[in-house]
């Protein structure tokens, strides 16, 4: 039985705990947080600071649910102490910051739309990508960016927030190659801070694949997150879901958000330094890119307005 500390009580802290309690082989033995915004599972400690969490129960596994502004501390610290560390995405929104530590050979990353139909498979062969597409259509209302999510700088934005889990598969089956040239398109209509309403953006890579991005989170339509892939043989693969979960299988069959999960915790190695021993399971160091990409992605950001112009 492997002993897990959750560290984080907000909305994605919530979901650990209760699918951690639901996985078999797994106990939750502790909740961090010195503001939990939603209470851990009944029976389970909840500590104010983390340090006091780490040390007096020594878990097996940390899994880190905090805001990006100290998400990359608290892991090095829990890999340090000996843990296996899930990190939450975005872990920062400076890749500068993951310049690599000794620490980070305990820290994985994971998305658990990544263990749905087919992509680990995917995943493990890596085909040859021309071109990728990722689609976000969702709807966020003012609640949701209260708080930390206000700002740039403390949240990272949509790409970062939504469209991270679509990004990243995109650019771990694209080629590694340097960003040859990107446009974007910022839309932001309600005017909630720095909060985008819509983004688009085309990167082209400086061996001719190609990233686009369609992310909306102002839109009354039905709810995907979806990324198209356009093989150098011809093929096209597409990923659907809600939020990627269908993967390539059917629809009516895609597994939920609490089998999806389970999976990625049954994923994350047990040697503490060993490599990852499943596909959709990745290094701290490999995120780094996907930060890369995002950041050039706002960097060559024109605002437009409402009418339609840019700013």
């Amino acid at each position: 039985m492997r002993r897990v500390l959750l560290i984080g009580s907000g909305e994605v802290g919530a979901k650990h705990a209760e699918a951690l309690m639901r996985t078999d082989g797994l106990a939750l033995v502790a909740v961090a947080d010195p503001a939990p915004a939603v209470a851990p599972p009944a029976g389970v400690p909840l500590l104010e600071r983390w340090a006091d969490a780490l040390s007096g129960f020594g878990p097996d596994v940390v899994v880190v649910a905090t805001p990006p502004g100290v998400a990359l501390d608290v892991a090095r610290t829990a890999a340090r102490g000996g843990a296996t560390v899930l990190v939450e995405k975005p872990v920062t929104v400076d890749e500068a910051a993951l310049a690599p530590s000794a620490e980070d050979a305990r820290i994985f990353v994971a998305f658990q739309p990544h263990f749905a139909p087919g992509l680990p498979e995917l995943l493990a062969r890596r085909p040859a990508v021309r071109r990728a597409e990722v689609t976000l259509v969702c709807r966020r209302d003012r609640a949701y960016y209260r708080g930390w999510r206000t700002r740039y700088a403390t949240a990272g934005g949509v790409l970062h927030q939504q469209a991270i889990h679509g990004l990243a598969l995109a650019l771990r089956l694209l080629p590694a190659t340097a960003i040859a040239s990107c446009t974007t398109d910022v839309h932001r209509v309600r005017q909630w801070a720095e909060s985008e309403d819509r983004i688009t953006a085309t990167a082209t890579f400086a061996d001719g694949t190609v990233l686009t991005v369609d992310a909306r989170v102002d839109s009354h339509e039905e709810r995907r997150h979806e990324v198209t892939l356009h093989l150098d043989d011809g093929q096209r693969l597409r990923i659907r879901g809600r939020n990627l979960e269908a993967g390539l299988g059917d629809s009516l069959a895609a597994p939920g958000d609490l089998q999806l999960r389970q999976a990625m915790y049954r994923a994350l190695p047990t040697g503490g330094t060993s490599s990852p021993a499943h596909p959709s399971v990745f290094p701290l160091s490999e995120l780094r890119r996907t930060l890369e990409v995002i950041d050039r992605v706002y960097r060559t950001a024109r605002t437009v307005s409402e009418a339609g112009t840019a700013a």
